[in-house]
């Protein structure tokens, strides 16, 4: 079966810089893919790439099939929702209306939502747990409550690929796990999404496959236990890592930076018990 999302050989970047090198993935159908890196690794850059708002200086972007550069816009949202990071507007748009513009790419020209539209609307609304929020003005929400109605945005717009830049950034720790876990059970029954995620305990127990990035390279791929290994997590984060026996996900314990004068190893401190 060809990937939902794949890209081959990418380089990227803009006003001059180049943000990747060479960078290939896949996402593949039932997958949450998360995409860890330092700041500066090339995160943002690979998702506005893979959503087709910026175009590759080389290589190329594949939805299944079709190469991506060569549908419109309409054609491109009809199959990939992207979700940015938190963000404002001075608009008095609210909650309901913002997550209705997800349903724009399914309409025709002057064509009204209809009753498959606001069912699609009310639905991303509770996934996201976001209900509470339709009748309320979107500037005066927290950046919290502005991230879960853009969540429902993109559930909205009914889509086989979900982009996410950072999407638990602005959220406390109950919301973030909630969020992620909305994505994950969505994976689970239609499509798949490539997540940007700063939090790696997190990123460890609910995604299946991690993509490492760093100065702008895939550093390594694999499931969790494998991309968050100590000695890759040392390598690229400097930080020391330890895994510890979890059912259902891995574990993971940030044990402080890697010492000057030593190496990550095992991830265990010394005099730690593993």
């Amino acid at each position: 079966m060809s990937p939902l999302l794949a890209l081959h050989d990418v380089d990227a970047g803009h006003r001059g810089r180049l943000a990747l090198r060479g960078v290939s993935l896949a996402l593949r159908e039932g997958e949450l893919v998360g995409l860890v890196g330092p700041n500066g690794a090339g995160k943002s850059t690979l998702l506005k790439v893979a959503a087709g708002l910026l175009r590759p200086l080389r290589g190329h972007v594949q939805f299944r099939d079709e190469p991506l550069d060569r549908l419109d816009r309409r054609s491109v949202a009809r199959r990939v929702a992207w979700l940015p990071q938190a963000q404002g507007t001075d608009h008095p748009f609210l909650a309901r209306d913002l997550v209705a513009l997800g349903r724009l790419p399914h309409l025709g020209t002057f064509e009204t939502l209809g009753p498959r539209d606001h069912a699609a609307i009310g639905a991303a609304l509770r996934a996201a747990s976001a209900e509470d929020l339709a009748a309320r003005p979107f500037p005066e929400l927290s950046e919290g409550e502005r991230q879960r109605v853009l969540l429902a945005r993109a559930l909205a717009q009914d889509t086989d690929v979900l982009l996410l830049d950072e999407p638990t950034s602005a959220l406390d720790v109950r919301h973030a796990w909630g969020l992620v876990d909305v994505v994950r059970a969505r994976t689970r029954t239609r499509g798949a999404a490539l997540a940007a995620i700063h939090d790696l305990a997190l990123a460890a127990r609910l995604c299946d496959r991690i993509v490492v990035l760093h100065e702008g390279r895939v550093a390594c791929t694999g499931p969790p236990a494998e991309a968050f290994h100590p000695d890759v997590v040392a390598a690229v984060f400097g930080m020391r890592v330890r895994h510890d026996p979890e059912g259902g996900g891995l574990r993971l314990s940030v044990l402080g930076p890697v010492s000057p004068a030593g190496t990550a190893g095992s991830g265990t401190a010394p005099g730690e018990a593993r």
